[in-house]
């Protein structure tokens, strides 16, 4: 039975209801959305107890305050954002109850740009096309199609299980969010499309990511990535981490609320498991990228998945 959990006291800066995507749609023009950070989205999950696509809250740089209108249990994975319970510091990475009437707050960025907020049971949100995200240019999923507001309020079950409460992430496995990131990505698929200075300069050199990034994409400052001739082709599927290069030689790193197809150039695809680094970049921080074969970014895929089949199993 749904229940009344948190109340928005103030929103902060971009709060919204996500999950690993709106899956399996984009040939029909649909954005996929969902979180940025997957890897702390599911590790927040499997530390209250809920399957690993269950929705929760995505709370961008400048986090909301929210009231408990209800026992709950809870965890906060991702950047630091400096979470507090009653103005007292709490852990993250490790579930914890919050109770009736406290008041959970956000400060300032200290380590990252992104939190994720999980809560036993998960949020009483309507599925659209098999997903609760929130993809905001089109007004679908999550909570009323948009960004949390002042007075919303948040339904959900409120699960309350002891063998779950102070479950915790080992240090060894918590990511840490540096201003210069080393990201590995799989070159191509339009690799004939560019120079060989222009591929190396990709390889070798180092990027900054500009103010005109969001969550559909990151613009990168630096030098410029050379074409052949042309950095036009006939539109083609976008994935996420997909490096598009356009004809003024700047590349963009297209995230979770990409474009389903574009008609420029990819260099390069970030590997999956190194996604989550990038999603806790913020402008001015700095990114490096070498080049690792299919088969290594498996092996990597495969060893993050087992970290998440024994956290389950720990249920």
């Amino acid at each position: 039975m749904s229940k009344p959990l948190l109340k928005v006291i103030k929103p902060g800066l971009l709060t919204t209801v996500q999950d690993l995507g709106r899956l399996g749609y984009q040939q029909y023009g649909i954005v996929a959305a969902g979180v940025m950070d997957a890897f702390s989205m599911q590790i927040g999950n499997l530390l209250v107890g809920n399957p690993r696509n269950e929705a929760v809250l995505e709370i961008s740089i400048i986090g909301p305050t929210l009231q408990a209108l209800d026992d709950m249990l809870l965890a906060i994975c991702g950047g630091n954002l400096f979470p507090t319970v009653d103005g007292k510091k709490i852990d993250m990475w490790k579930s914890f109850i919050l109770k009736k009437g406290q008041i959970l707050s956000f400060g300032a960025p200290v380590e990252g740009a992104r939190a994720y907020l999980s809560i036993a049971g998960g949020f009483d949100i309507p599925i659209v096309m098999g997903s609760k995200s929130t993809y905001i240019k089109a007004g679908i999923g999550g909570y009323k199609g948009r960004a949390l507001q002042k007075d919303d309020i948040l339904f959900g079950k409120g699960i309350l299980e002891k063998r779950y409460v102070g479950r915790l992430l080992h240090y060894d496995e918590i990511p840490t969010y540096k201003s210069e990131i080393h990201a590995r990505v799989i070159l191509g698929p339009h690799l004939n499309y560019f120079t060989e200075e222009g591929i190396q300069i990709f390889l070798t050199q180092t990027f900054e990511i500009s103010s005109q990034s969001d969550r559909m994409g990151y613009r990168l400052n630096g030098p410029q990535i050379t074409h052949l001739s042309t950095a036009d082709i006939i539109s083609d599927a976008i994935p996420f981490g997909g490096i598009q290069v356009p004809s003024n030689g700047h590349p963009i790193v297209l995230m979770a609320d990409r474009q389903t197809t574009g008609g420029y150039t990819r260099i390069a695809t970030v590997i999956s498991v190194d996604l989550p680094l990038l999603a806790q970049a913020l402008p001015g921080h700095t990114i490096r990228f070498s080049s690792i074969s299919v088969e290594e970014a498996q092996v990597l895929y495969k060893k993050r998945e087992n970290l998440f089949y024994t956290l389950s199993l720990l249920a």
